[in-house]
C-alpha cells in the first residue's frame, strides 16, 4: 500500500512525539486522533515499524495490542498482511507465545472486554502459568520496554478496571488510538484532520441525509420530510440511488456494484424479527432481491446468508440486513447507502453509525469524476435524528441549497488541479516509455531467443545435524523444476509485482506491465501474445533474459517518474463550466434569506465579514439577476489560471454576478495584507478577463474591497490593472457601481 501524504506526516509526527516520550522516566500517553476510514491500522503498523528500526531508540521494545469486540483479530490480520514483505513485527495471540513472554519487535494481541473478566483465564492465575501479569513479568525479565495500544479507546479506556489494568500492565508508553478520544490531559497528542483524508479520497466526501428530500434542524434534532413515511418508500427511494450509483460506476468503466445497507435495531425482541421479515417481504414481491437469487445478504445473530465475499467490488448482492453491532471494524467500501427504519424511535447519528458508508472503493483511484460516486447516501423515516459528535457533524450534510429554475447557463471556461494517479499507478504512457528504453538498450538482440523452458530449483531433502550449522550458512536448491501452465503465469505474475515498485501492485499497474511486454514481442519480434503467451513468458523468465528486461523496467519507470513530475502541477479545463445544479451543507450551516442568490435556500457555512458586507451590497441594486458565493475546491467550483513561482494553479474567485444584461462579473473580496499579498492571483485574473474578451464575452471584475475597512460602510472599489500597479493608497482603483 501507498501512503498518502497526511498518513506520512501523521507517522513522522507519532515517531518523534514518542521518541521524546521515552525520554521520561515515567509513563506516558499519546493519543492519536484519526477520522474513520483515514487508516489508523495502516498508520499505526508503519509507524511501529519505523520506531522498532529506529536508531535512536535503544531499548528493546515489546508490545500489547488491544481492542473491543473482535476487531483485535482483524488488526492482527491487517497487521501480518503488512508486515508479510519483510517480518519486521510479529503478530501473536496468546498461545503463539514462546516461553510466555513478548519477544523483541513482537505484538500480542487480546481483546479488551474479554480480559477485563475477573474469571478470563489469561487473568487469573492458572497451572501452566499463562496469565497476563506472568507474560508481562517474564518480557520485563529480558530487559524489554511494553508500549501498549488501546484500539478504539473510547469504547473501554475510561472504565476504572481498564484503569486497573493499565496500571498493572505499567507500559512505558500507552498510545490510544480513536477517531473520538475521550481521555483528557495525555502528554502528547497527535491528530489527523478530515479535511485531509477527504481531499486525498482516502474518503468519500460527505454522507447526504434523505437527498433531494427537505431536512429541517431544531435544536439539536433533525425533522425530516421523509419521516413518517412507509418502509416500503424509503427502500424504494435507496434503491434508486443505488441504480444511480451503478449507471454512474458504468460510465466510469468501473465494475462496481455498490451495496445497500439496511441496518435493524440492535435490541434482542420479537420486534427484530417482524422488521427483518418485513424487509425481506419488499424486497422480494417489489424488487426481486431475494437470498435465492444472491442478491440479498444477510449478517444477524444465527442467521448468515450470502456474505461469502460480500466486500469484492462484483458481488452480485444488492443489499445486506444486518444489525449495530457489525459496525465496529467493518470494511466493506462498495457500501454506499444505508436505510434504518422509524422503529429505531431514535437514533444517534455519530462517526461510527455513518462510517459504514463513508470509505471510497479504492483509495489510490481517489474520487471520481462524477460527483454521485464521491458521497454516501442514509434513507431513513425516523422522527427524531441527532448528531452526537463533532466530528459526525463535519462529515454528516443534512441540507441541500439547488440552483434557481430561471437560471441560463454560463459556459464559461474554468480550471482545476489535475488528478494525476500516475503517482501510484502506471499510465498508457508506461508502454511507450518502455519500448523506447527496449530499442535504447538494444534489447532485441541482448535475449537469447532459442532459451526454452523456465525452471526453478528447489530445497529437497535438507539435513542439519545442529543449528549452529546453519549460522552464516547457504543452502541451495539442488532439485530443478520445470514450469509450465498455471505455474509458469503465477511465477510471471511474481515477477511483475516484483518490478513494479515503487508503484502499487493493483490490478492496472500489473496489467499496463505486461501489455508493454507483449507489445515489445508483438513489434519487435512479429510474435503475438494471443497465440503462443507461455512463450513469451518462458523467453522473459529464463535465466540469460530475466536481467535484461528488469534493466529495461528499470530505465522506462525513471523515465516514467520523471515525466510525470513535471506533469504533477498542470491543470484541467473545462470550457463550458456552469453553476452546480445542487450543493449540500452540513448540520451547522444557517439558511439566510439572501433573494439575489442564484443557490437557494442560501445556506451561510462561515465566511468573512467583509463578504458579508459585499453579499448585503449585492442584495440591493437592481442591475444583477443573481449571485453566486463560489467555493473552493475541485471541478464543481470554479477557478481561474494563474502562476506562482513558476507553477500553474488554480485561483477559485469568490464571487460570480451575473447582471440582467447578461454580463459576468467575477470578484475576489481583500482586505488588509491579503489584497497586499494578492500580486498573482491579481495578474491571474487580470489575464482571464482579458482572454475571455477577446472571445466576445461581456466580463469583468478584479478584486474588491470597501473604503471604510474597520466596518464596511464605505464605497465598493475594484482593482482592473495587473498587479504591478497595485498601490497602497488605491487611487487607481475603480468604484463598483453595480
Amino acid at each position: 500500500m501507498r501512503l498518502k501524504n497526511y498518513q506520512t506526516n501523521a507517522i513522522d509526527e507519532l515517531l518523534k512525539k514518542a521518541k521524546k516520550l521515552f525520554s521520561y522516566a515515567d509513563n506516558k500517553r499519546l493519543i492519536f486522533k484519526a477520522p474513520t476510514g483515514s487508516g489508523k491500522t495502516i498508520m499505526m503498523a508503519e509507524f511501529l515499524k519505523q520506531l522498532c528500526e529506529d536508531k535512536e531508540v535503544k531499548s528493546q521494545l515489546s508490545f500489547i495490542w488491544t481492542a473491543p469486540r473482535q476487531l483485535h483479530e482483524q488488526s492482527k490480520n491487517k497487521l501480518d498482511h503488512y508486515y508479510e514483505p519483510n517480518r519486521a513485527l510479529s503478530c501473536s495471540f496468546f498461545e503463539d507465545l514462546d516461553d510466555k513472554r513478548i519477544d523483541q519487535n513482537e505484538i500480542l494481541f487480546f481483546n479488551w472486554e474479554s480480559i477485563n473478566r475477573e474469571n478470563n483465564i489469561y487473568i487469573r492465575d492458572n497451572e501452566h502459568d499463562n496469565n497476563l501479569s506472568n507474560i508481562i513479568a517474564n518480557t520485563r525479565e529480558e530487559g524489554r520496554t511494553i508500549i501498549l495500544i488501546i484500539d478504539e479507546s473510547h469504547h473501554h479506556a475510561t472504565s476504572d478496571i481498564s484503569q486497573n489494568l493499565i496500571r498493572d500492565i505499567g507500559p512505558k508508553l500507552t498510545i490510544e488510538v480513536s477517531a473520538t478520544p475521550v481521555l483528557e490531559s495525555p502528554d502528547e497528542i497527535v491528530s489527523v484532520q478530515l479535511e485531509d483524508v477527504k481531499t486525498e479520497g482516502m474518503i468519500k466526501k460527505a454522507v447526504i441525509l434523505n437527498p433531494e428530500l427537505e431536512n429541517i434542524l431544531k435544536d439539536t434534532k433533525i425533522k425530516s420530510q421523509l419521516s413518517k413515511q412507509s418502509e416500503e418508500l424509503v427502500i424504494e427511494l435507496a434503491l434508486k440511488k443505488r441504480k444511480a450509483l451503478k449507471d454512474a460506476y458504468e460510465k466510469e468503466k468501473l465494475y462496481i456494484n455498490p451495496l445497500v445497507l439496511v441496518q435493524l435495531p440492535d435490541r434482542h425482541t420479537s420486534l427484530e424479527d417482524v422488521i427483518k421479515d418485513k424487509v425481506i417481504a419488499l424486497l422480494k414481491n417489489k424488487h426481486k432481491i431475494t437470498t435465492e437469487n444472491g442478491k440479498l445478504a444477510i449478517h444477524l445473530s444465527g442467521h448468515h446468508e450470502n456474505l461469502e465475499n460480500i466486500s469484492k467490488f462484483d458481488n452480485e448482492a444488492d443489499v445486506l440486513i444486518f444489525k449495530q453491532a457489525l459496525a465496529l471494524g467493518w470494511d466493506c467500501p462498495r457500501a454506499h447507502i444505508l436505510v434504518l427504519f422509524r422503529d429505531w424511535h431514535s437514533i444517534v447519528f455519530s462517526i461510527q453509525t455513518i462510517g459504514r458508508i463513508m470509505r471510497m472503493p479504492d483509495p489510490d483511484y481517489g474520487h471520481y469524476t462524477n460527483e454521485i460516486l464521491n458521497y454516501g447516501y442514509i434513507f431513513t423515516n425516523l422522527d427524531d435524528i441527532e448528531i452526537q459528535e463533532d466530528i459526525a457533524r463535519d462529515y454528516i450534510t443534512i441540507h441541500t441549497s439547488r440552483r434557481r429554475s430561471d437560471y441560463s447557463p454560463l459556459d464559461i471556461s474554468s480550471c482545476h488541479s489535475k488528478r494525476h494517479r500516475e503517482k501510484t499507478r502506471l499510465s498508457p504512457l508506461f508502454i511507450k516509455y518502455f519500448l523506447q528504453e527496449a530499442d535504447s538498450y538494444d534489447l532485441i538482440h541482448k535475449i537469447d531467443r532459442k532459451s526454452k523452458g523456465v525452471s526453478l530449483k528447489l530445497i529437497s531433502n535438507y539435513t542439519a545435524e545442529s543449528i549452529d550449522e546453519l549460522v552464516g550458512a547457504t543452502i541451495v536448491g539442488d532439485k530443478a523444476v520445470t514450469l509450465s501452465g498455471f505455474d509458469l503465469q503465477k511465477y510471471f505474475d511474481y515477477f511483475v509485482r516484483k518490478n513494479l515498485t515503487p508503484y502499487h501492485p493493483e490490478d492496472r499497474s500489473i496489467g499496463r506491465l505486461k501489455e508493454a511486454i507483449y507489445y515489445f514481442f508483438d513489434r519487435a519480434l512479429k510474435i503475438k501474445y494471443e497465440e503462443v503467451q507461455e512463450d513469451i513468458i518462458a523467453l522473459v523468465l529464463h535465466e540469460q533474459n530475466m536481467q535484461h528486461f528488469i534493466n529495461v523496467i528499470d530505465q522506462a519507470k525513471t523515465k516514467y517518474q520523471q515525466t510525470v513530475s513535471d506533469r504533477e502541477k498542470e491543470l484541467d479545463y473545462d470550457e463550458k463550466w456552469d453553476i452546480p445544479e445542487s450543493i449540500n451543507f452540513g448540520s451547522q450551516s444557517v439558511a439566510e434569506n439572501q433573494k439575489k442568490a442564484i443557490m437557494q435556500p442560501f445556506y451561510n457555512n462561515g465566511r468573512s465579514a467583509l463578504e458579508t458586507a459585499f453579499i448585503n451590497y449585492l442584495e440591493k441594486p437592481n442591475k444583477i439577476a443573481w449571485w453566486f458565493k463560489n467555493g473552493d475546491r475541485d471541478s464543481v467550483f470554479f477557478a481561474v489560471p494563474y502562476k506562482e513561482n513558476g507553477d500553474i494553479k488554480p485561483f477559485y474567485v469568490d464571487f460570480i454576478v451575473r447582471m440582467k444584461d447578461g454580463t459576468i462579473g467575477l470578484f475576489d473580496t481583500k482586505s488588509g495584507l491579503t489584497r497586499q499579498v494578492a500580486g498573482p492571483k491579481v495578474d491571474g485574473l487580470y489575464s482571464y478577463i482579458q482572454d475571455q474578451r477577446r472571445k466576445g464575452i461581456k466580463i469583468f471584475g478584479g478584486i474588491v474591497t470597501n473604503t471604510d475597512s474597520r466596518n464596511y460602510n464605505g464605497r465598493w472599489i475594484y482593482f482592473t490593472k495587473k498587479s504591478n500597479e497595485l498601490t497602497n493608497n488605491m487611487d487607481n482603483w475603480d468604484t463598483l457601481s453595480l
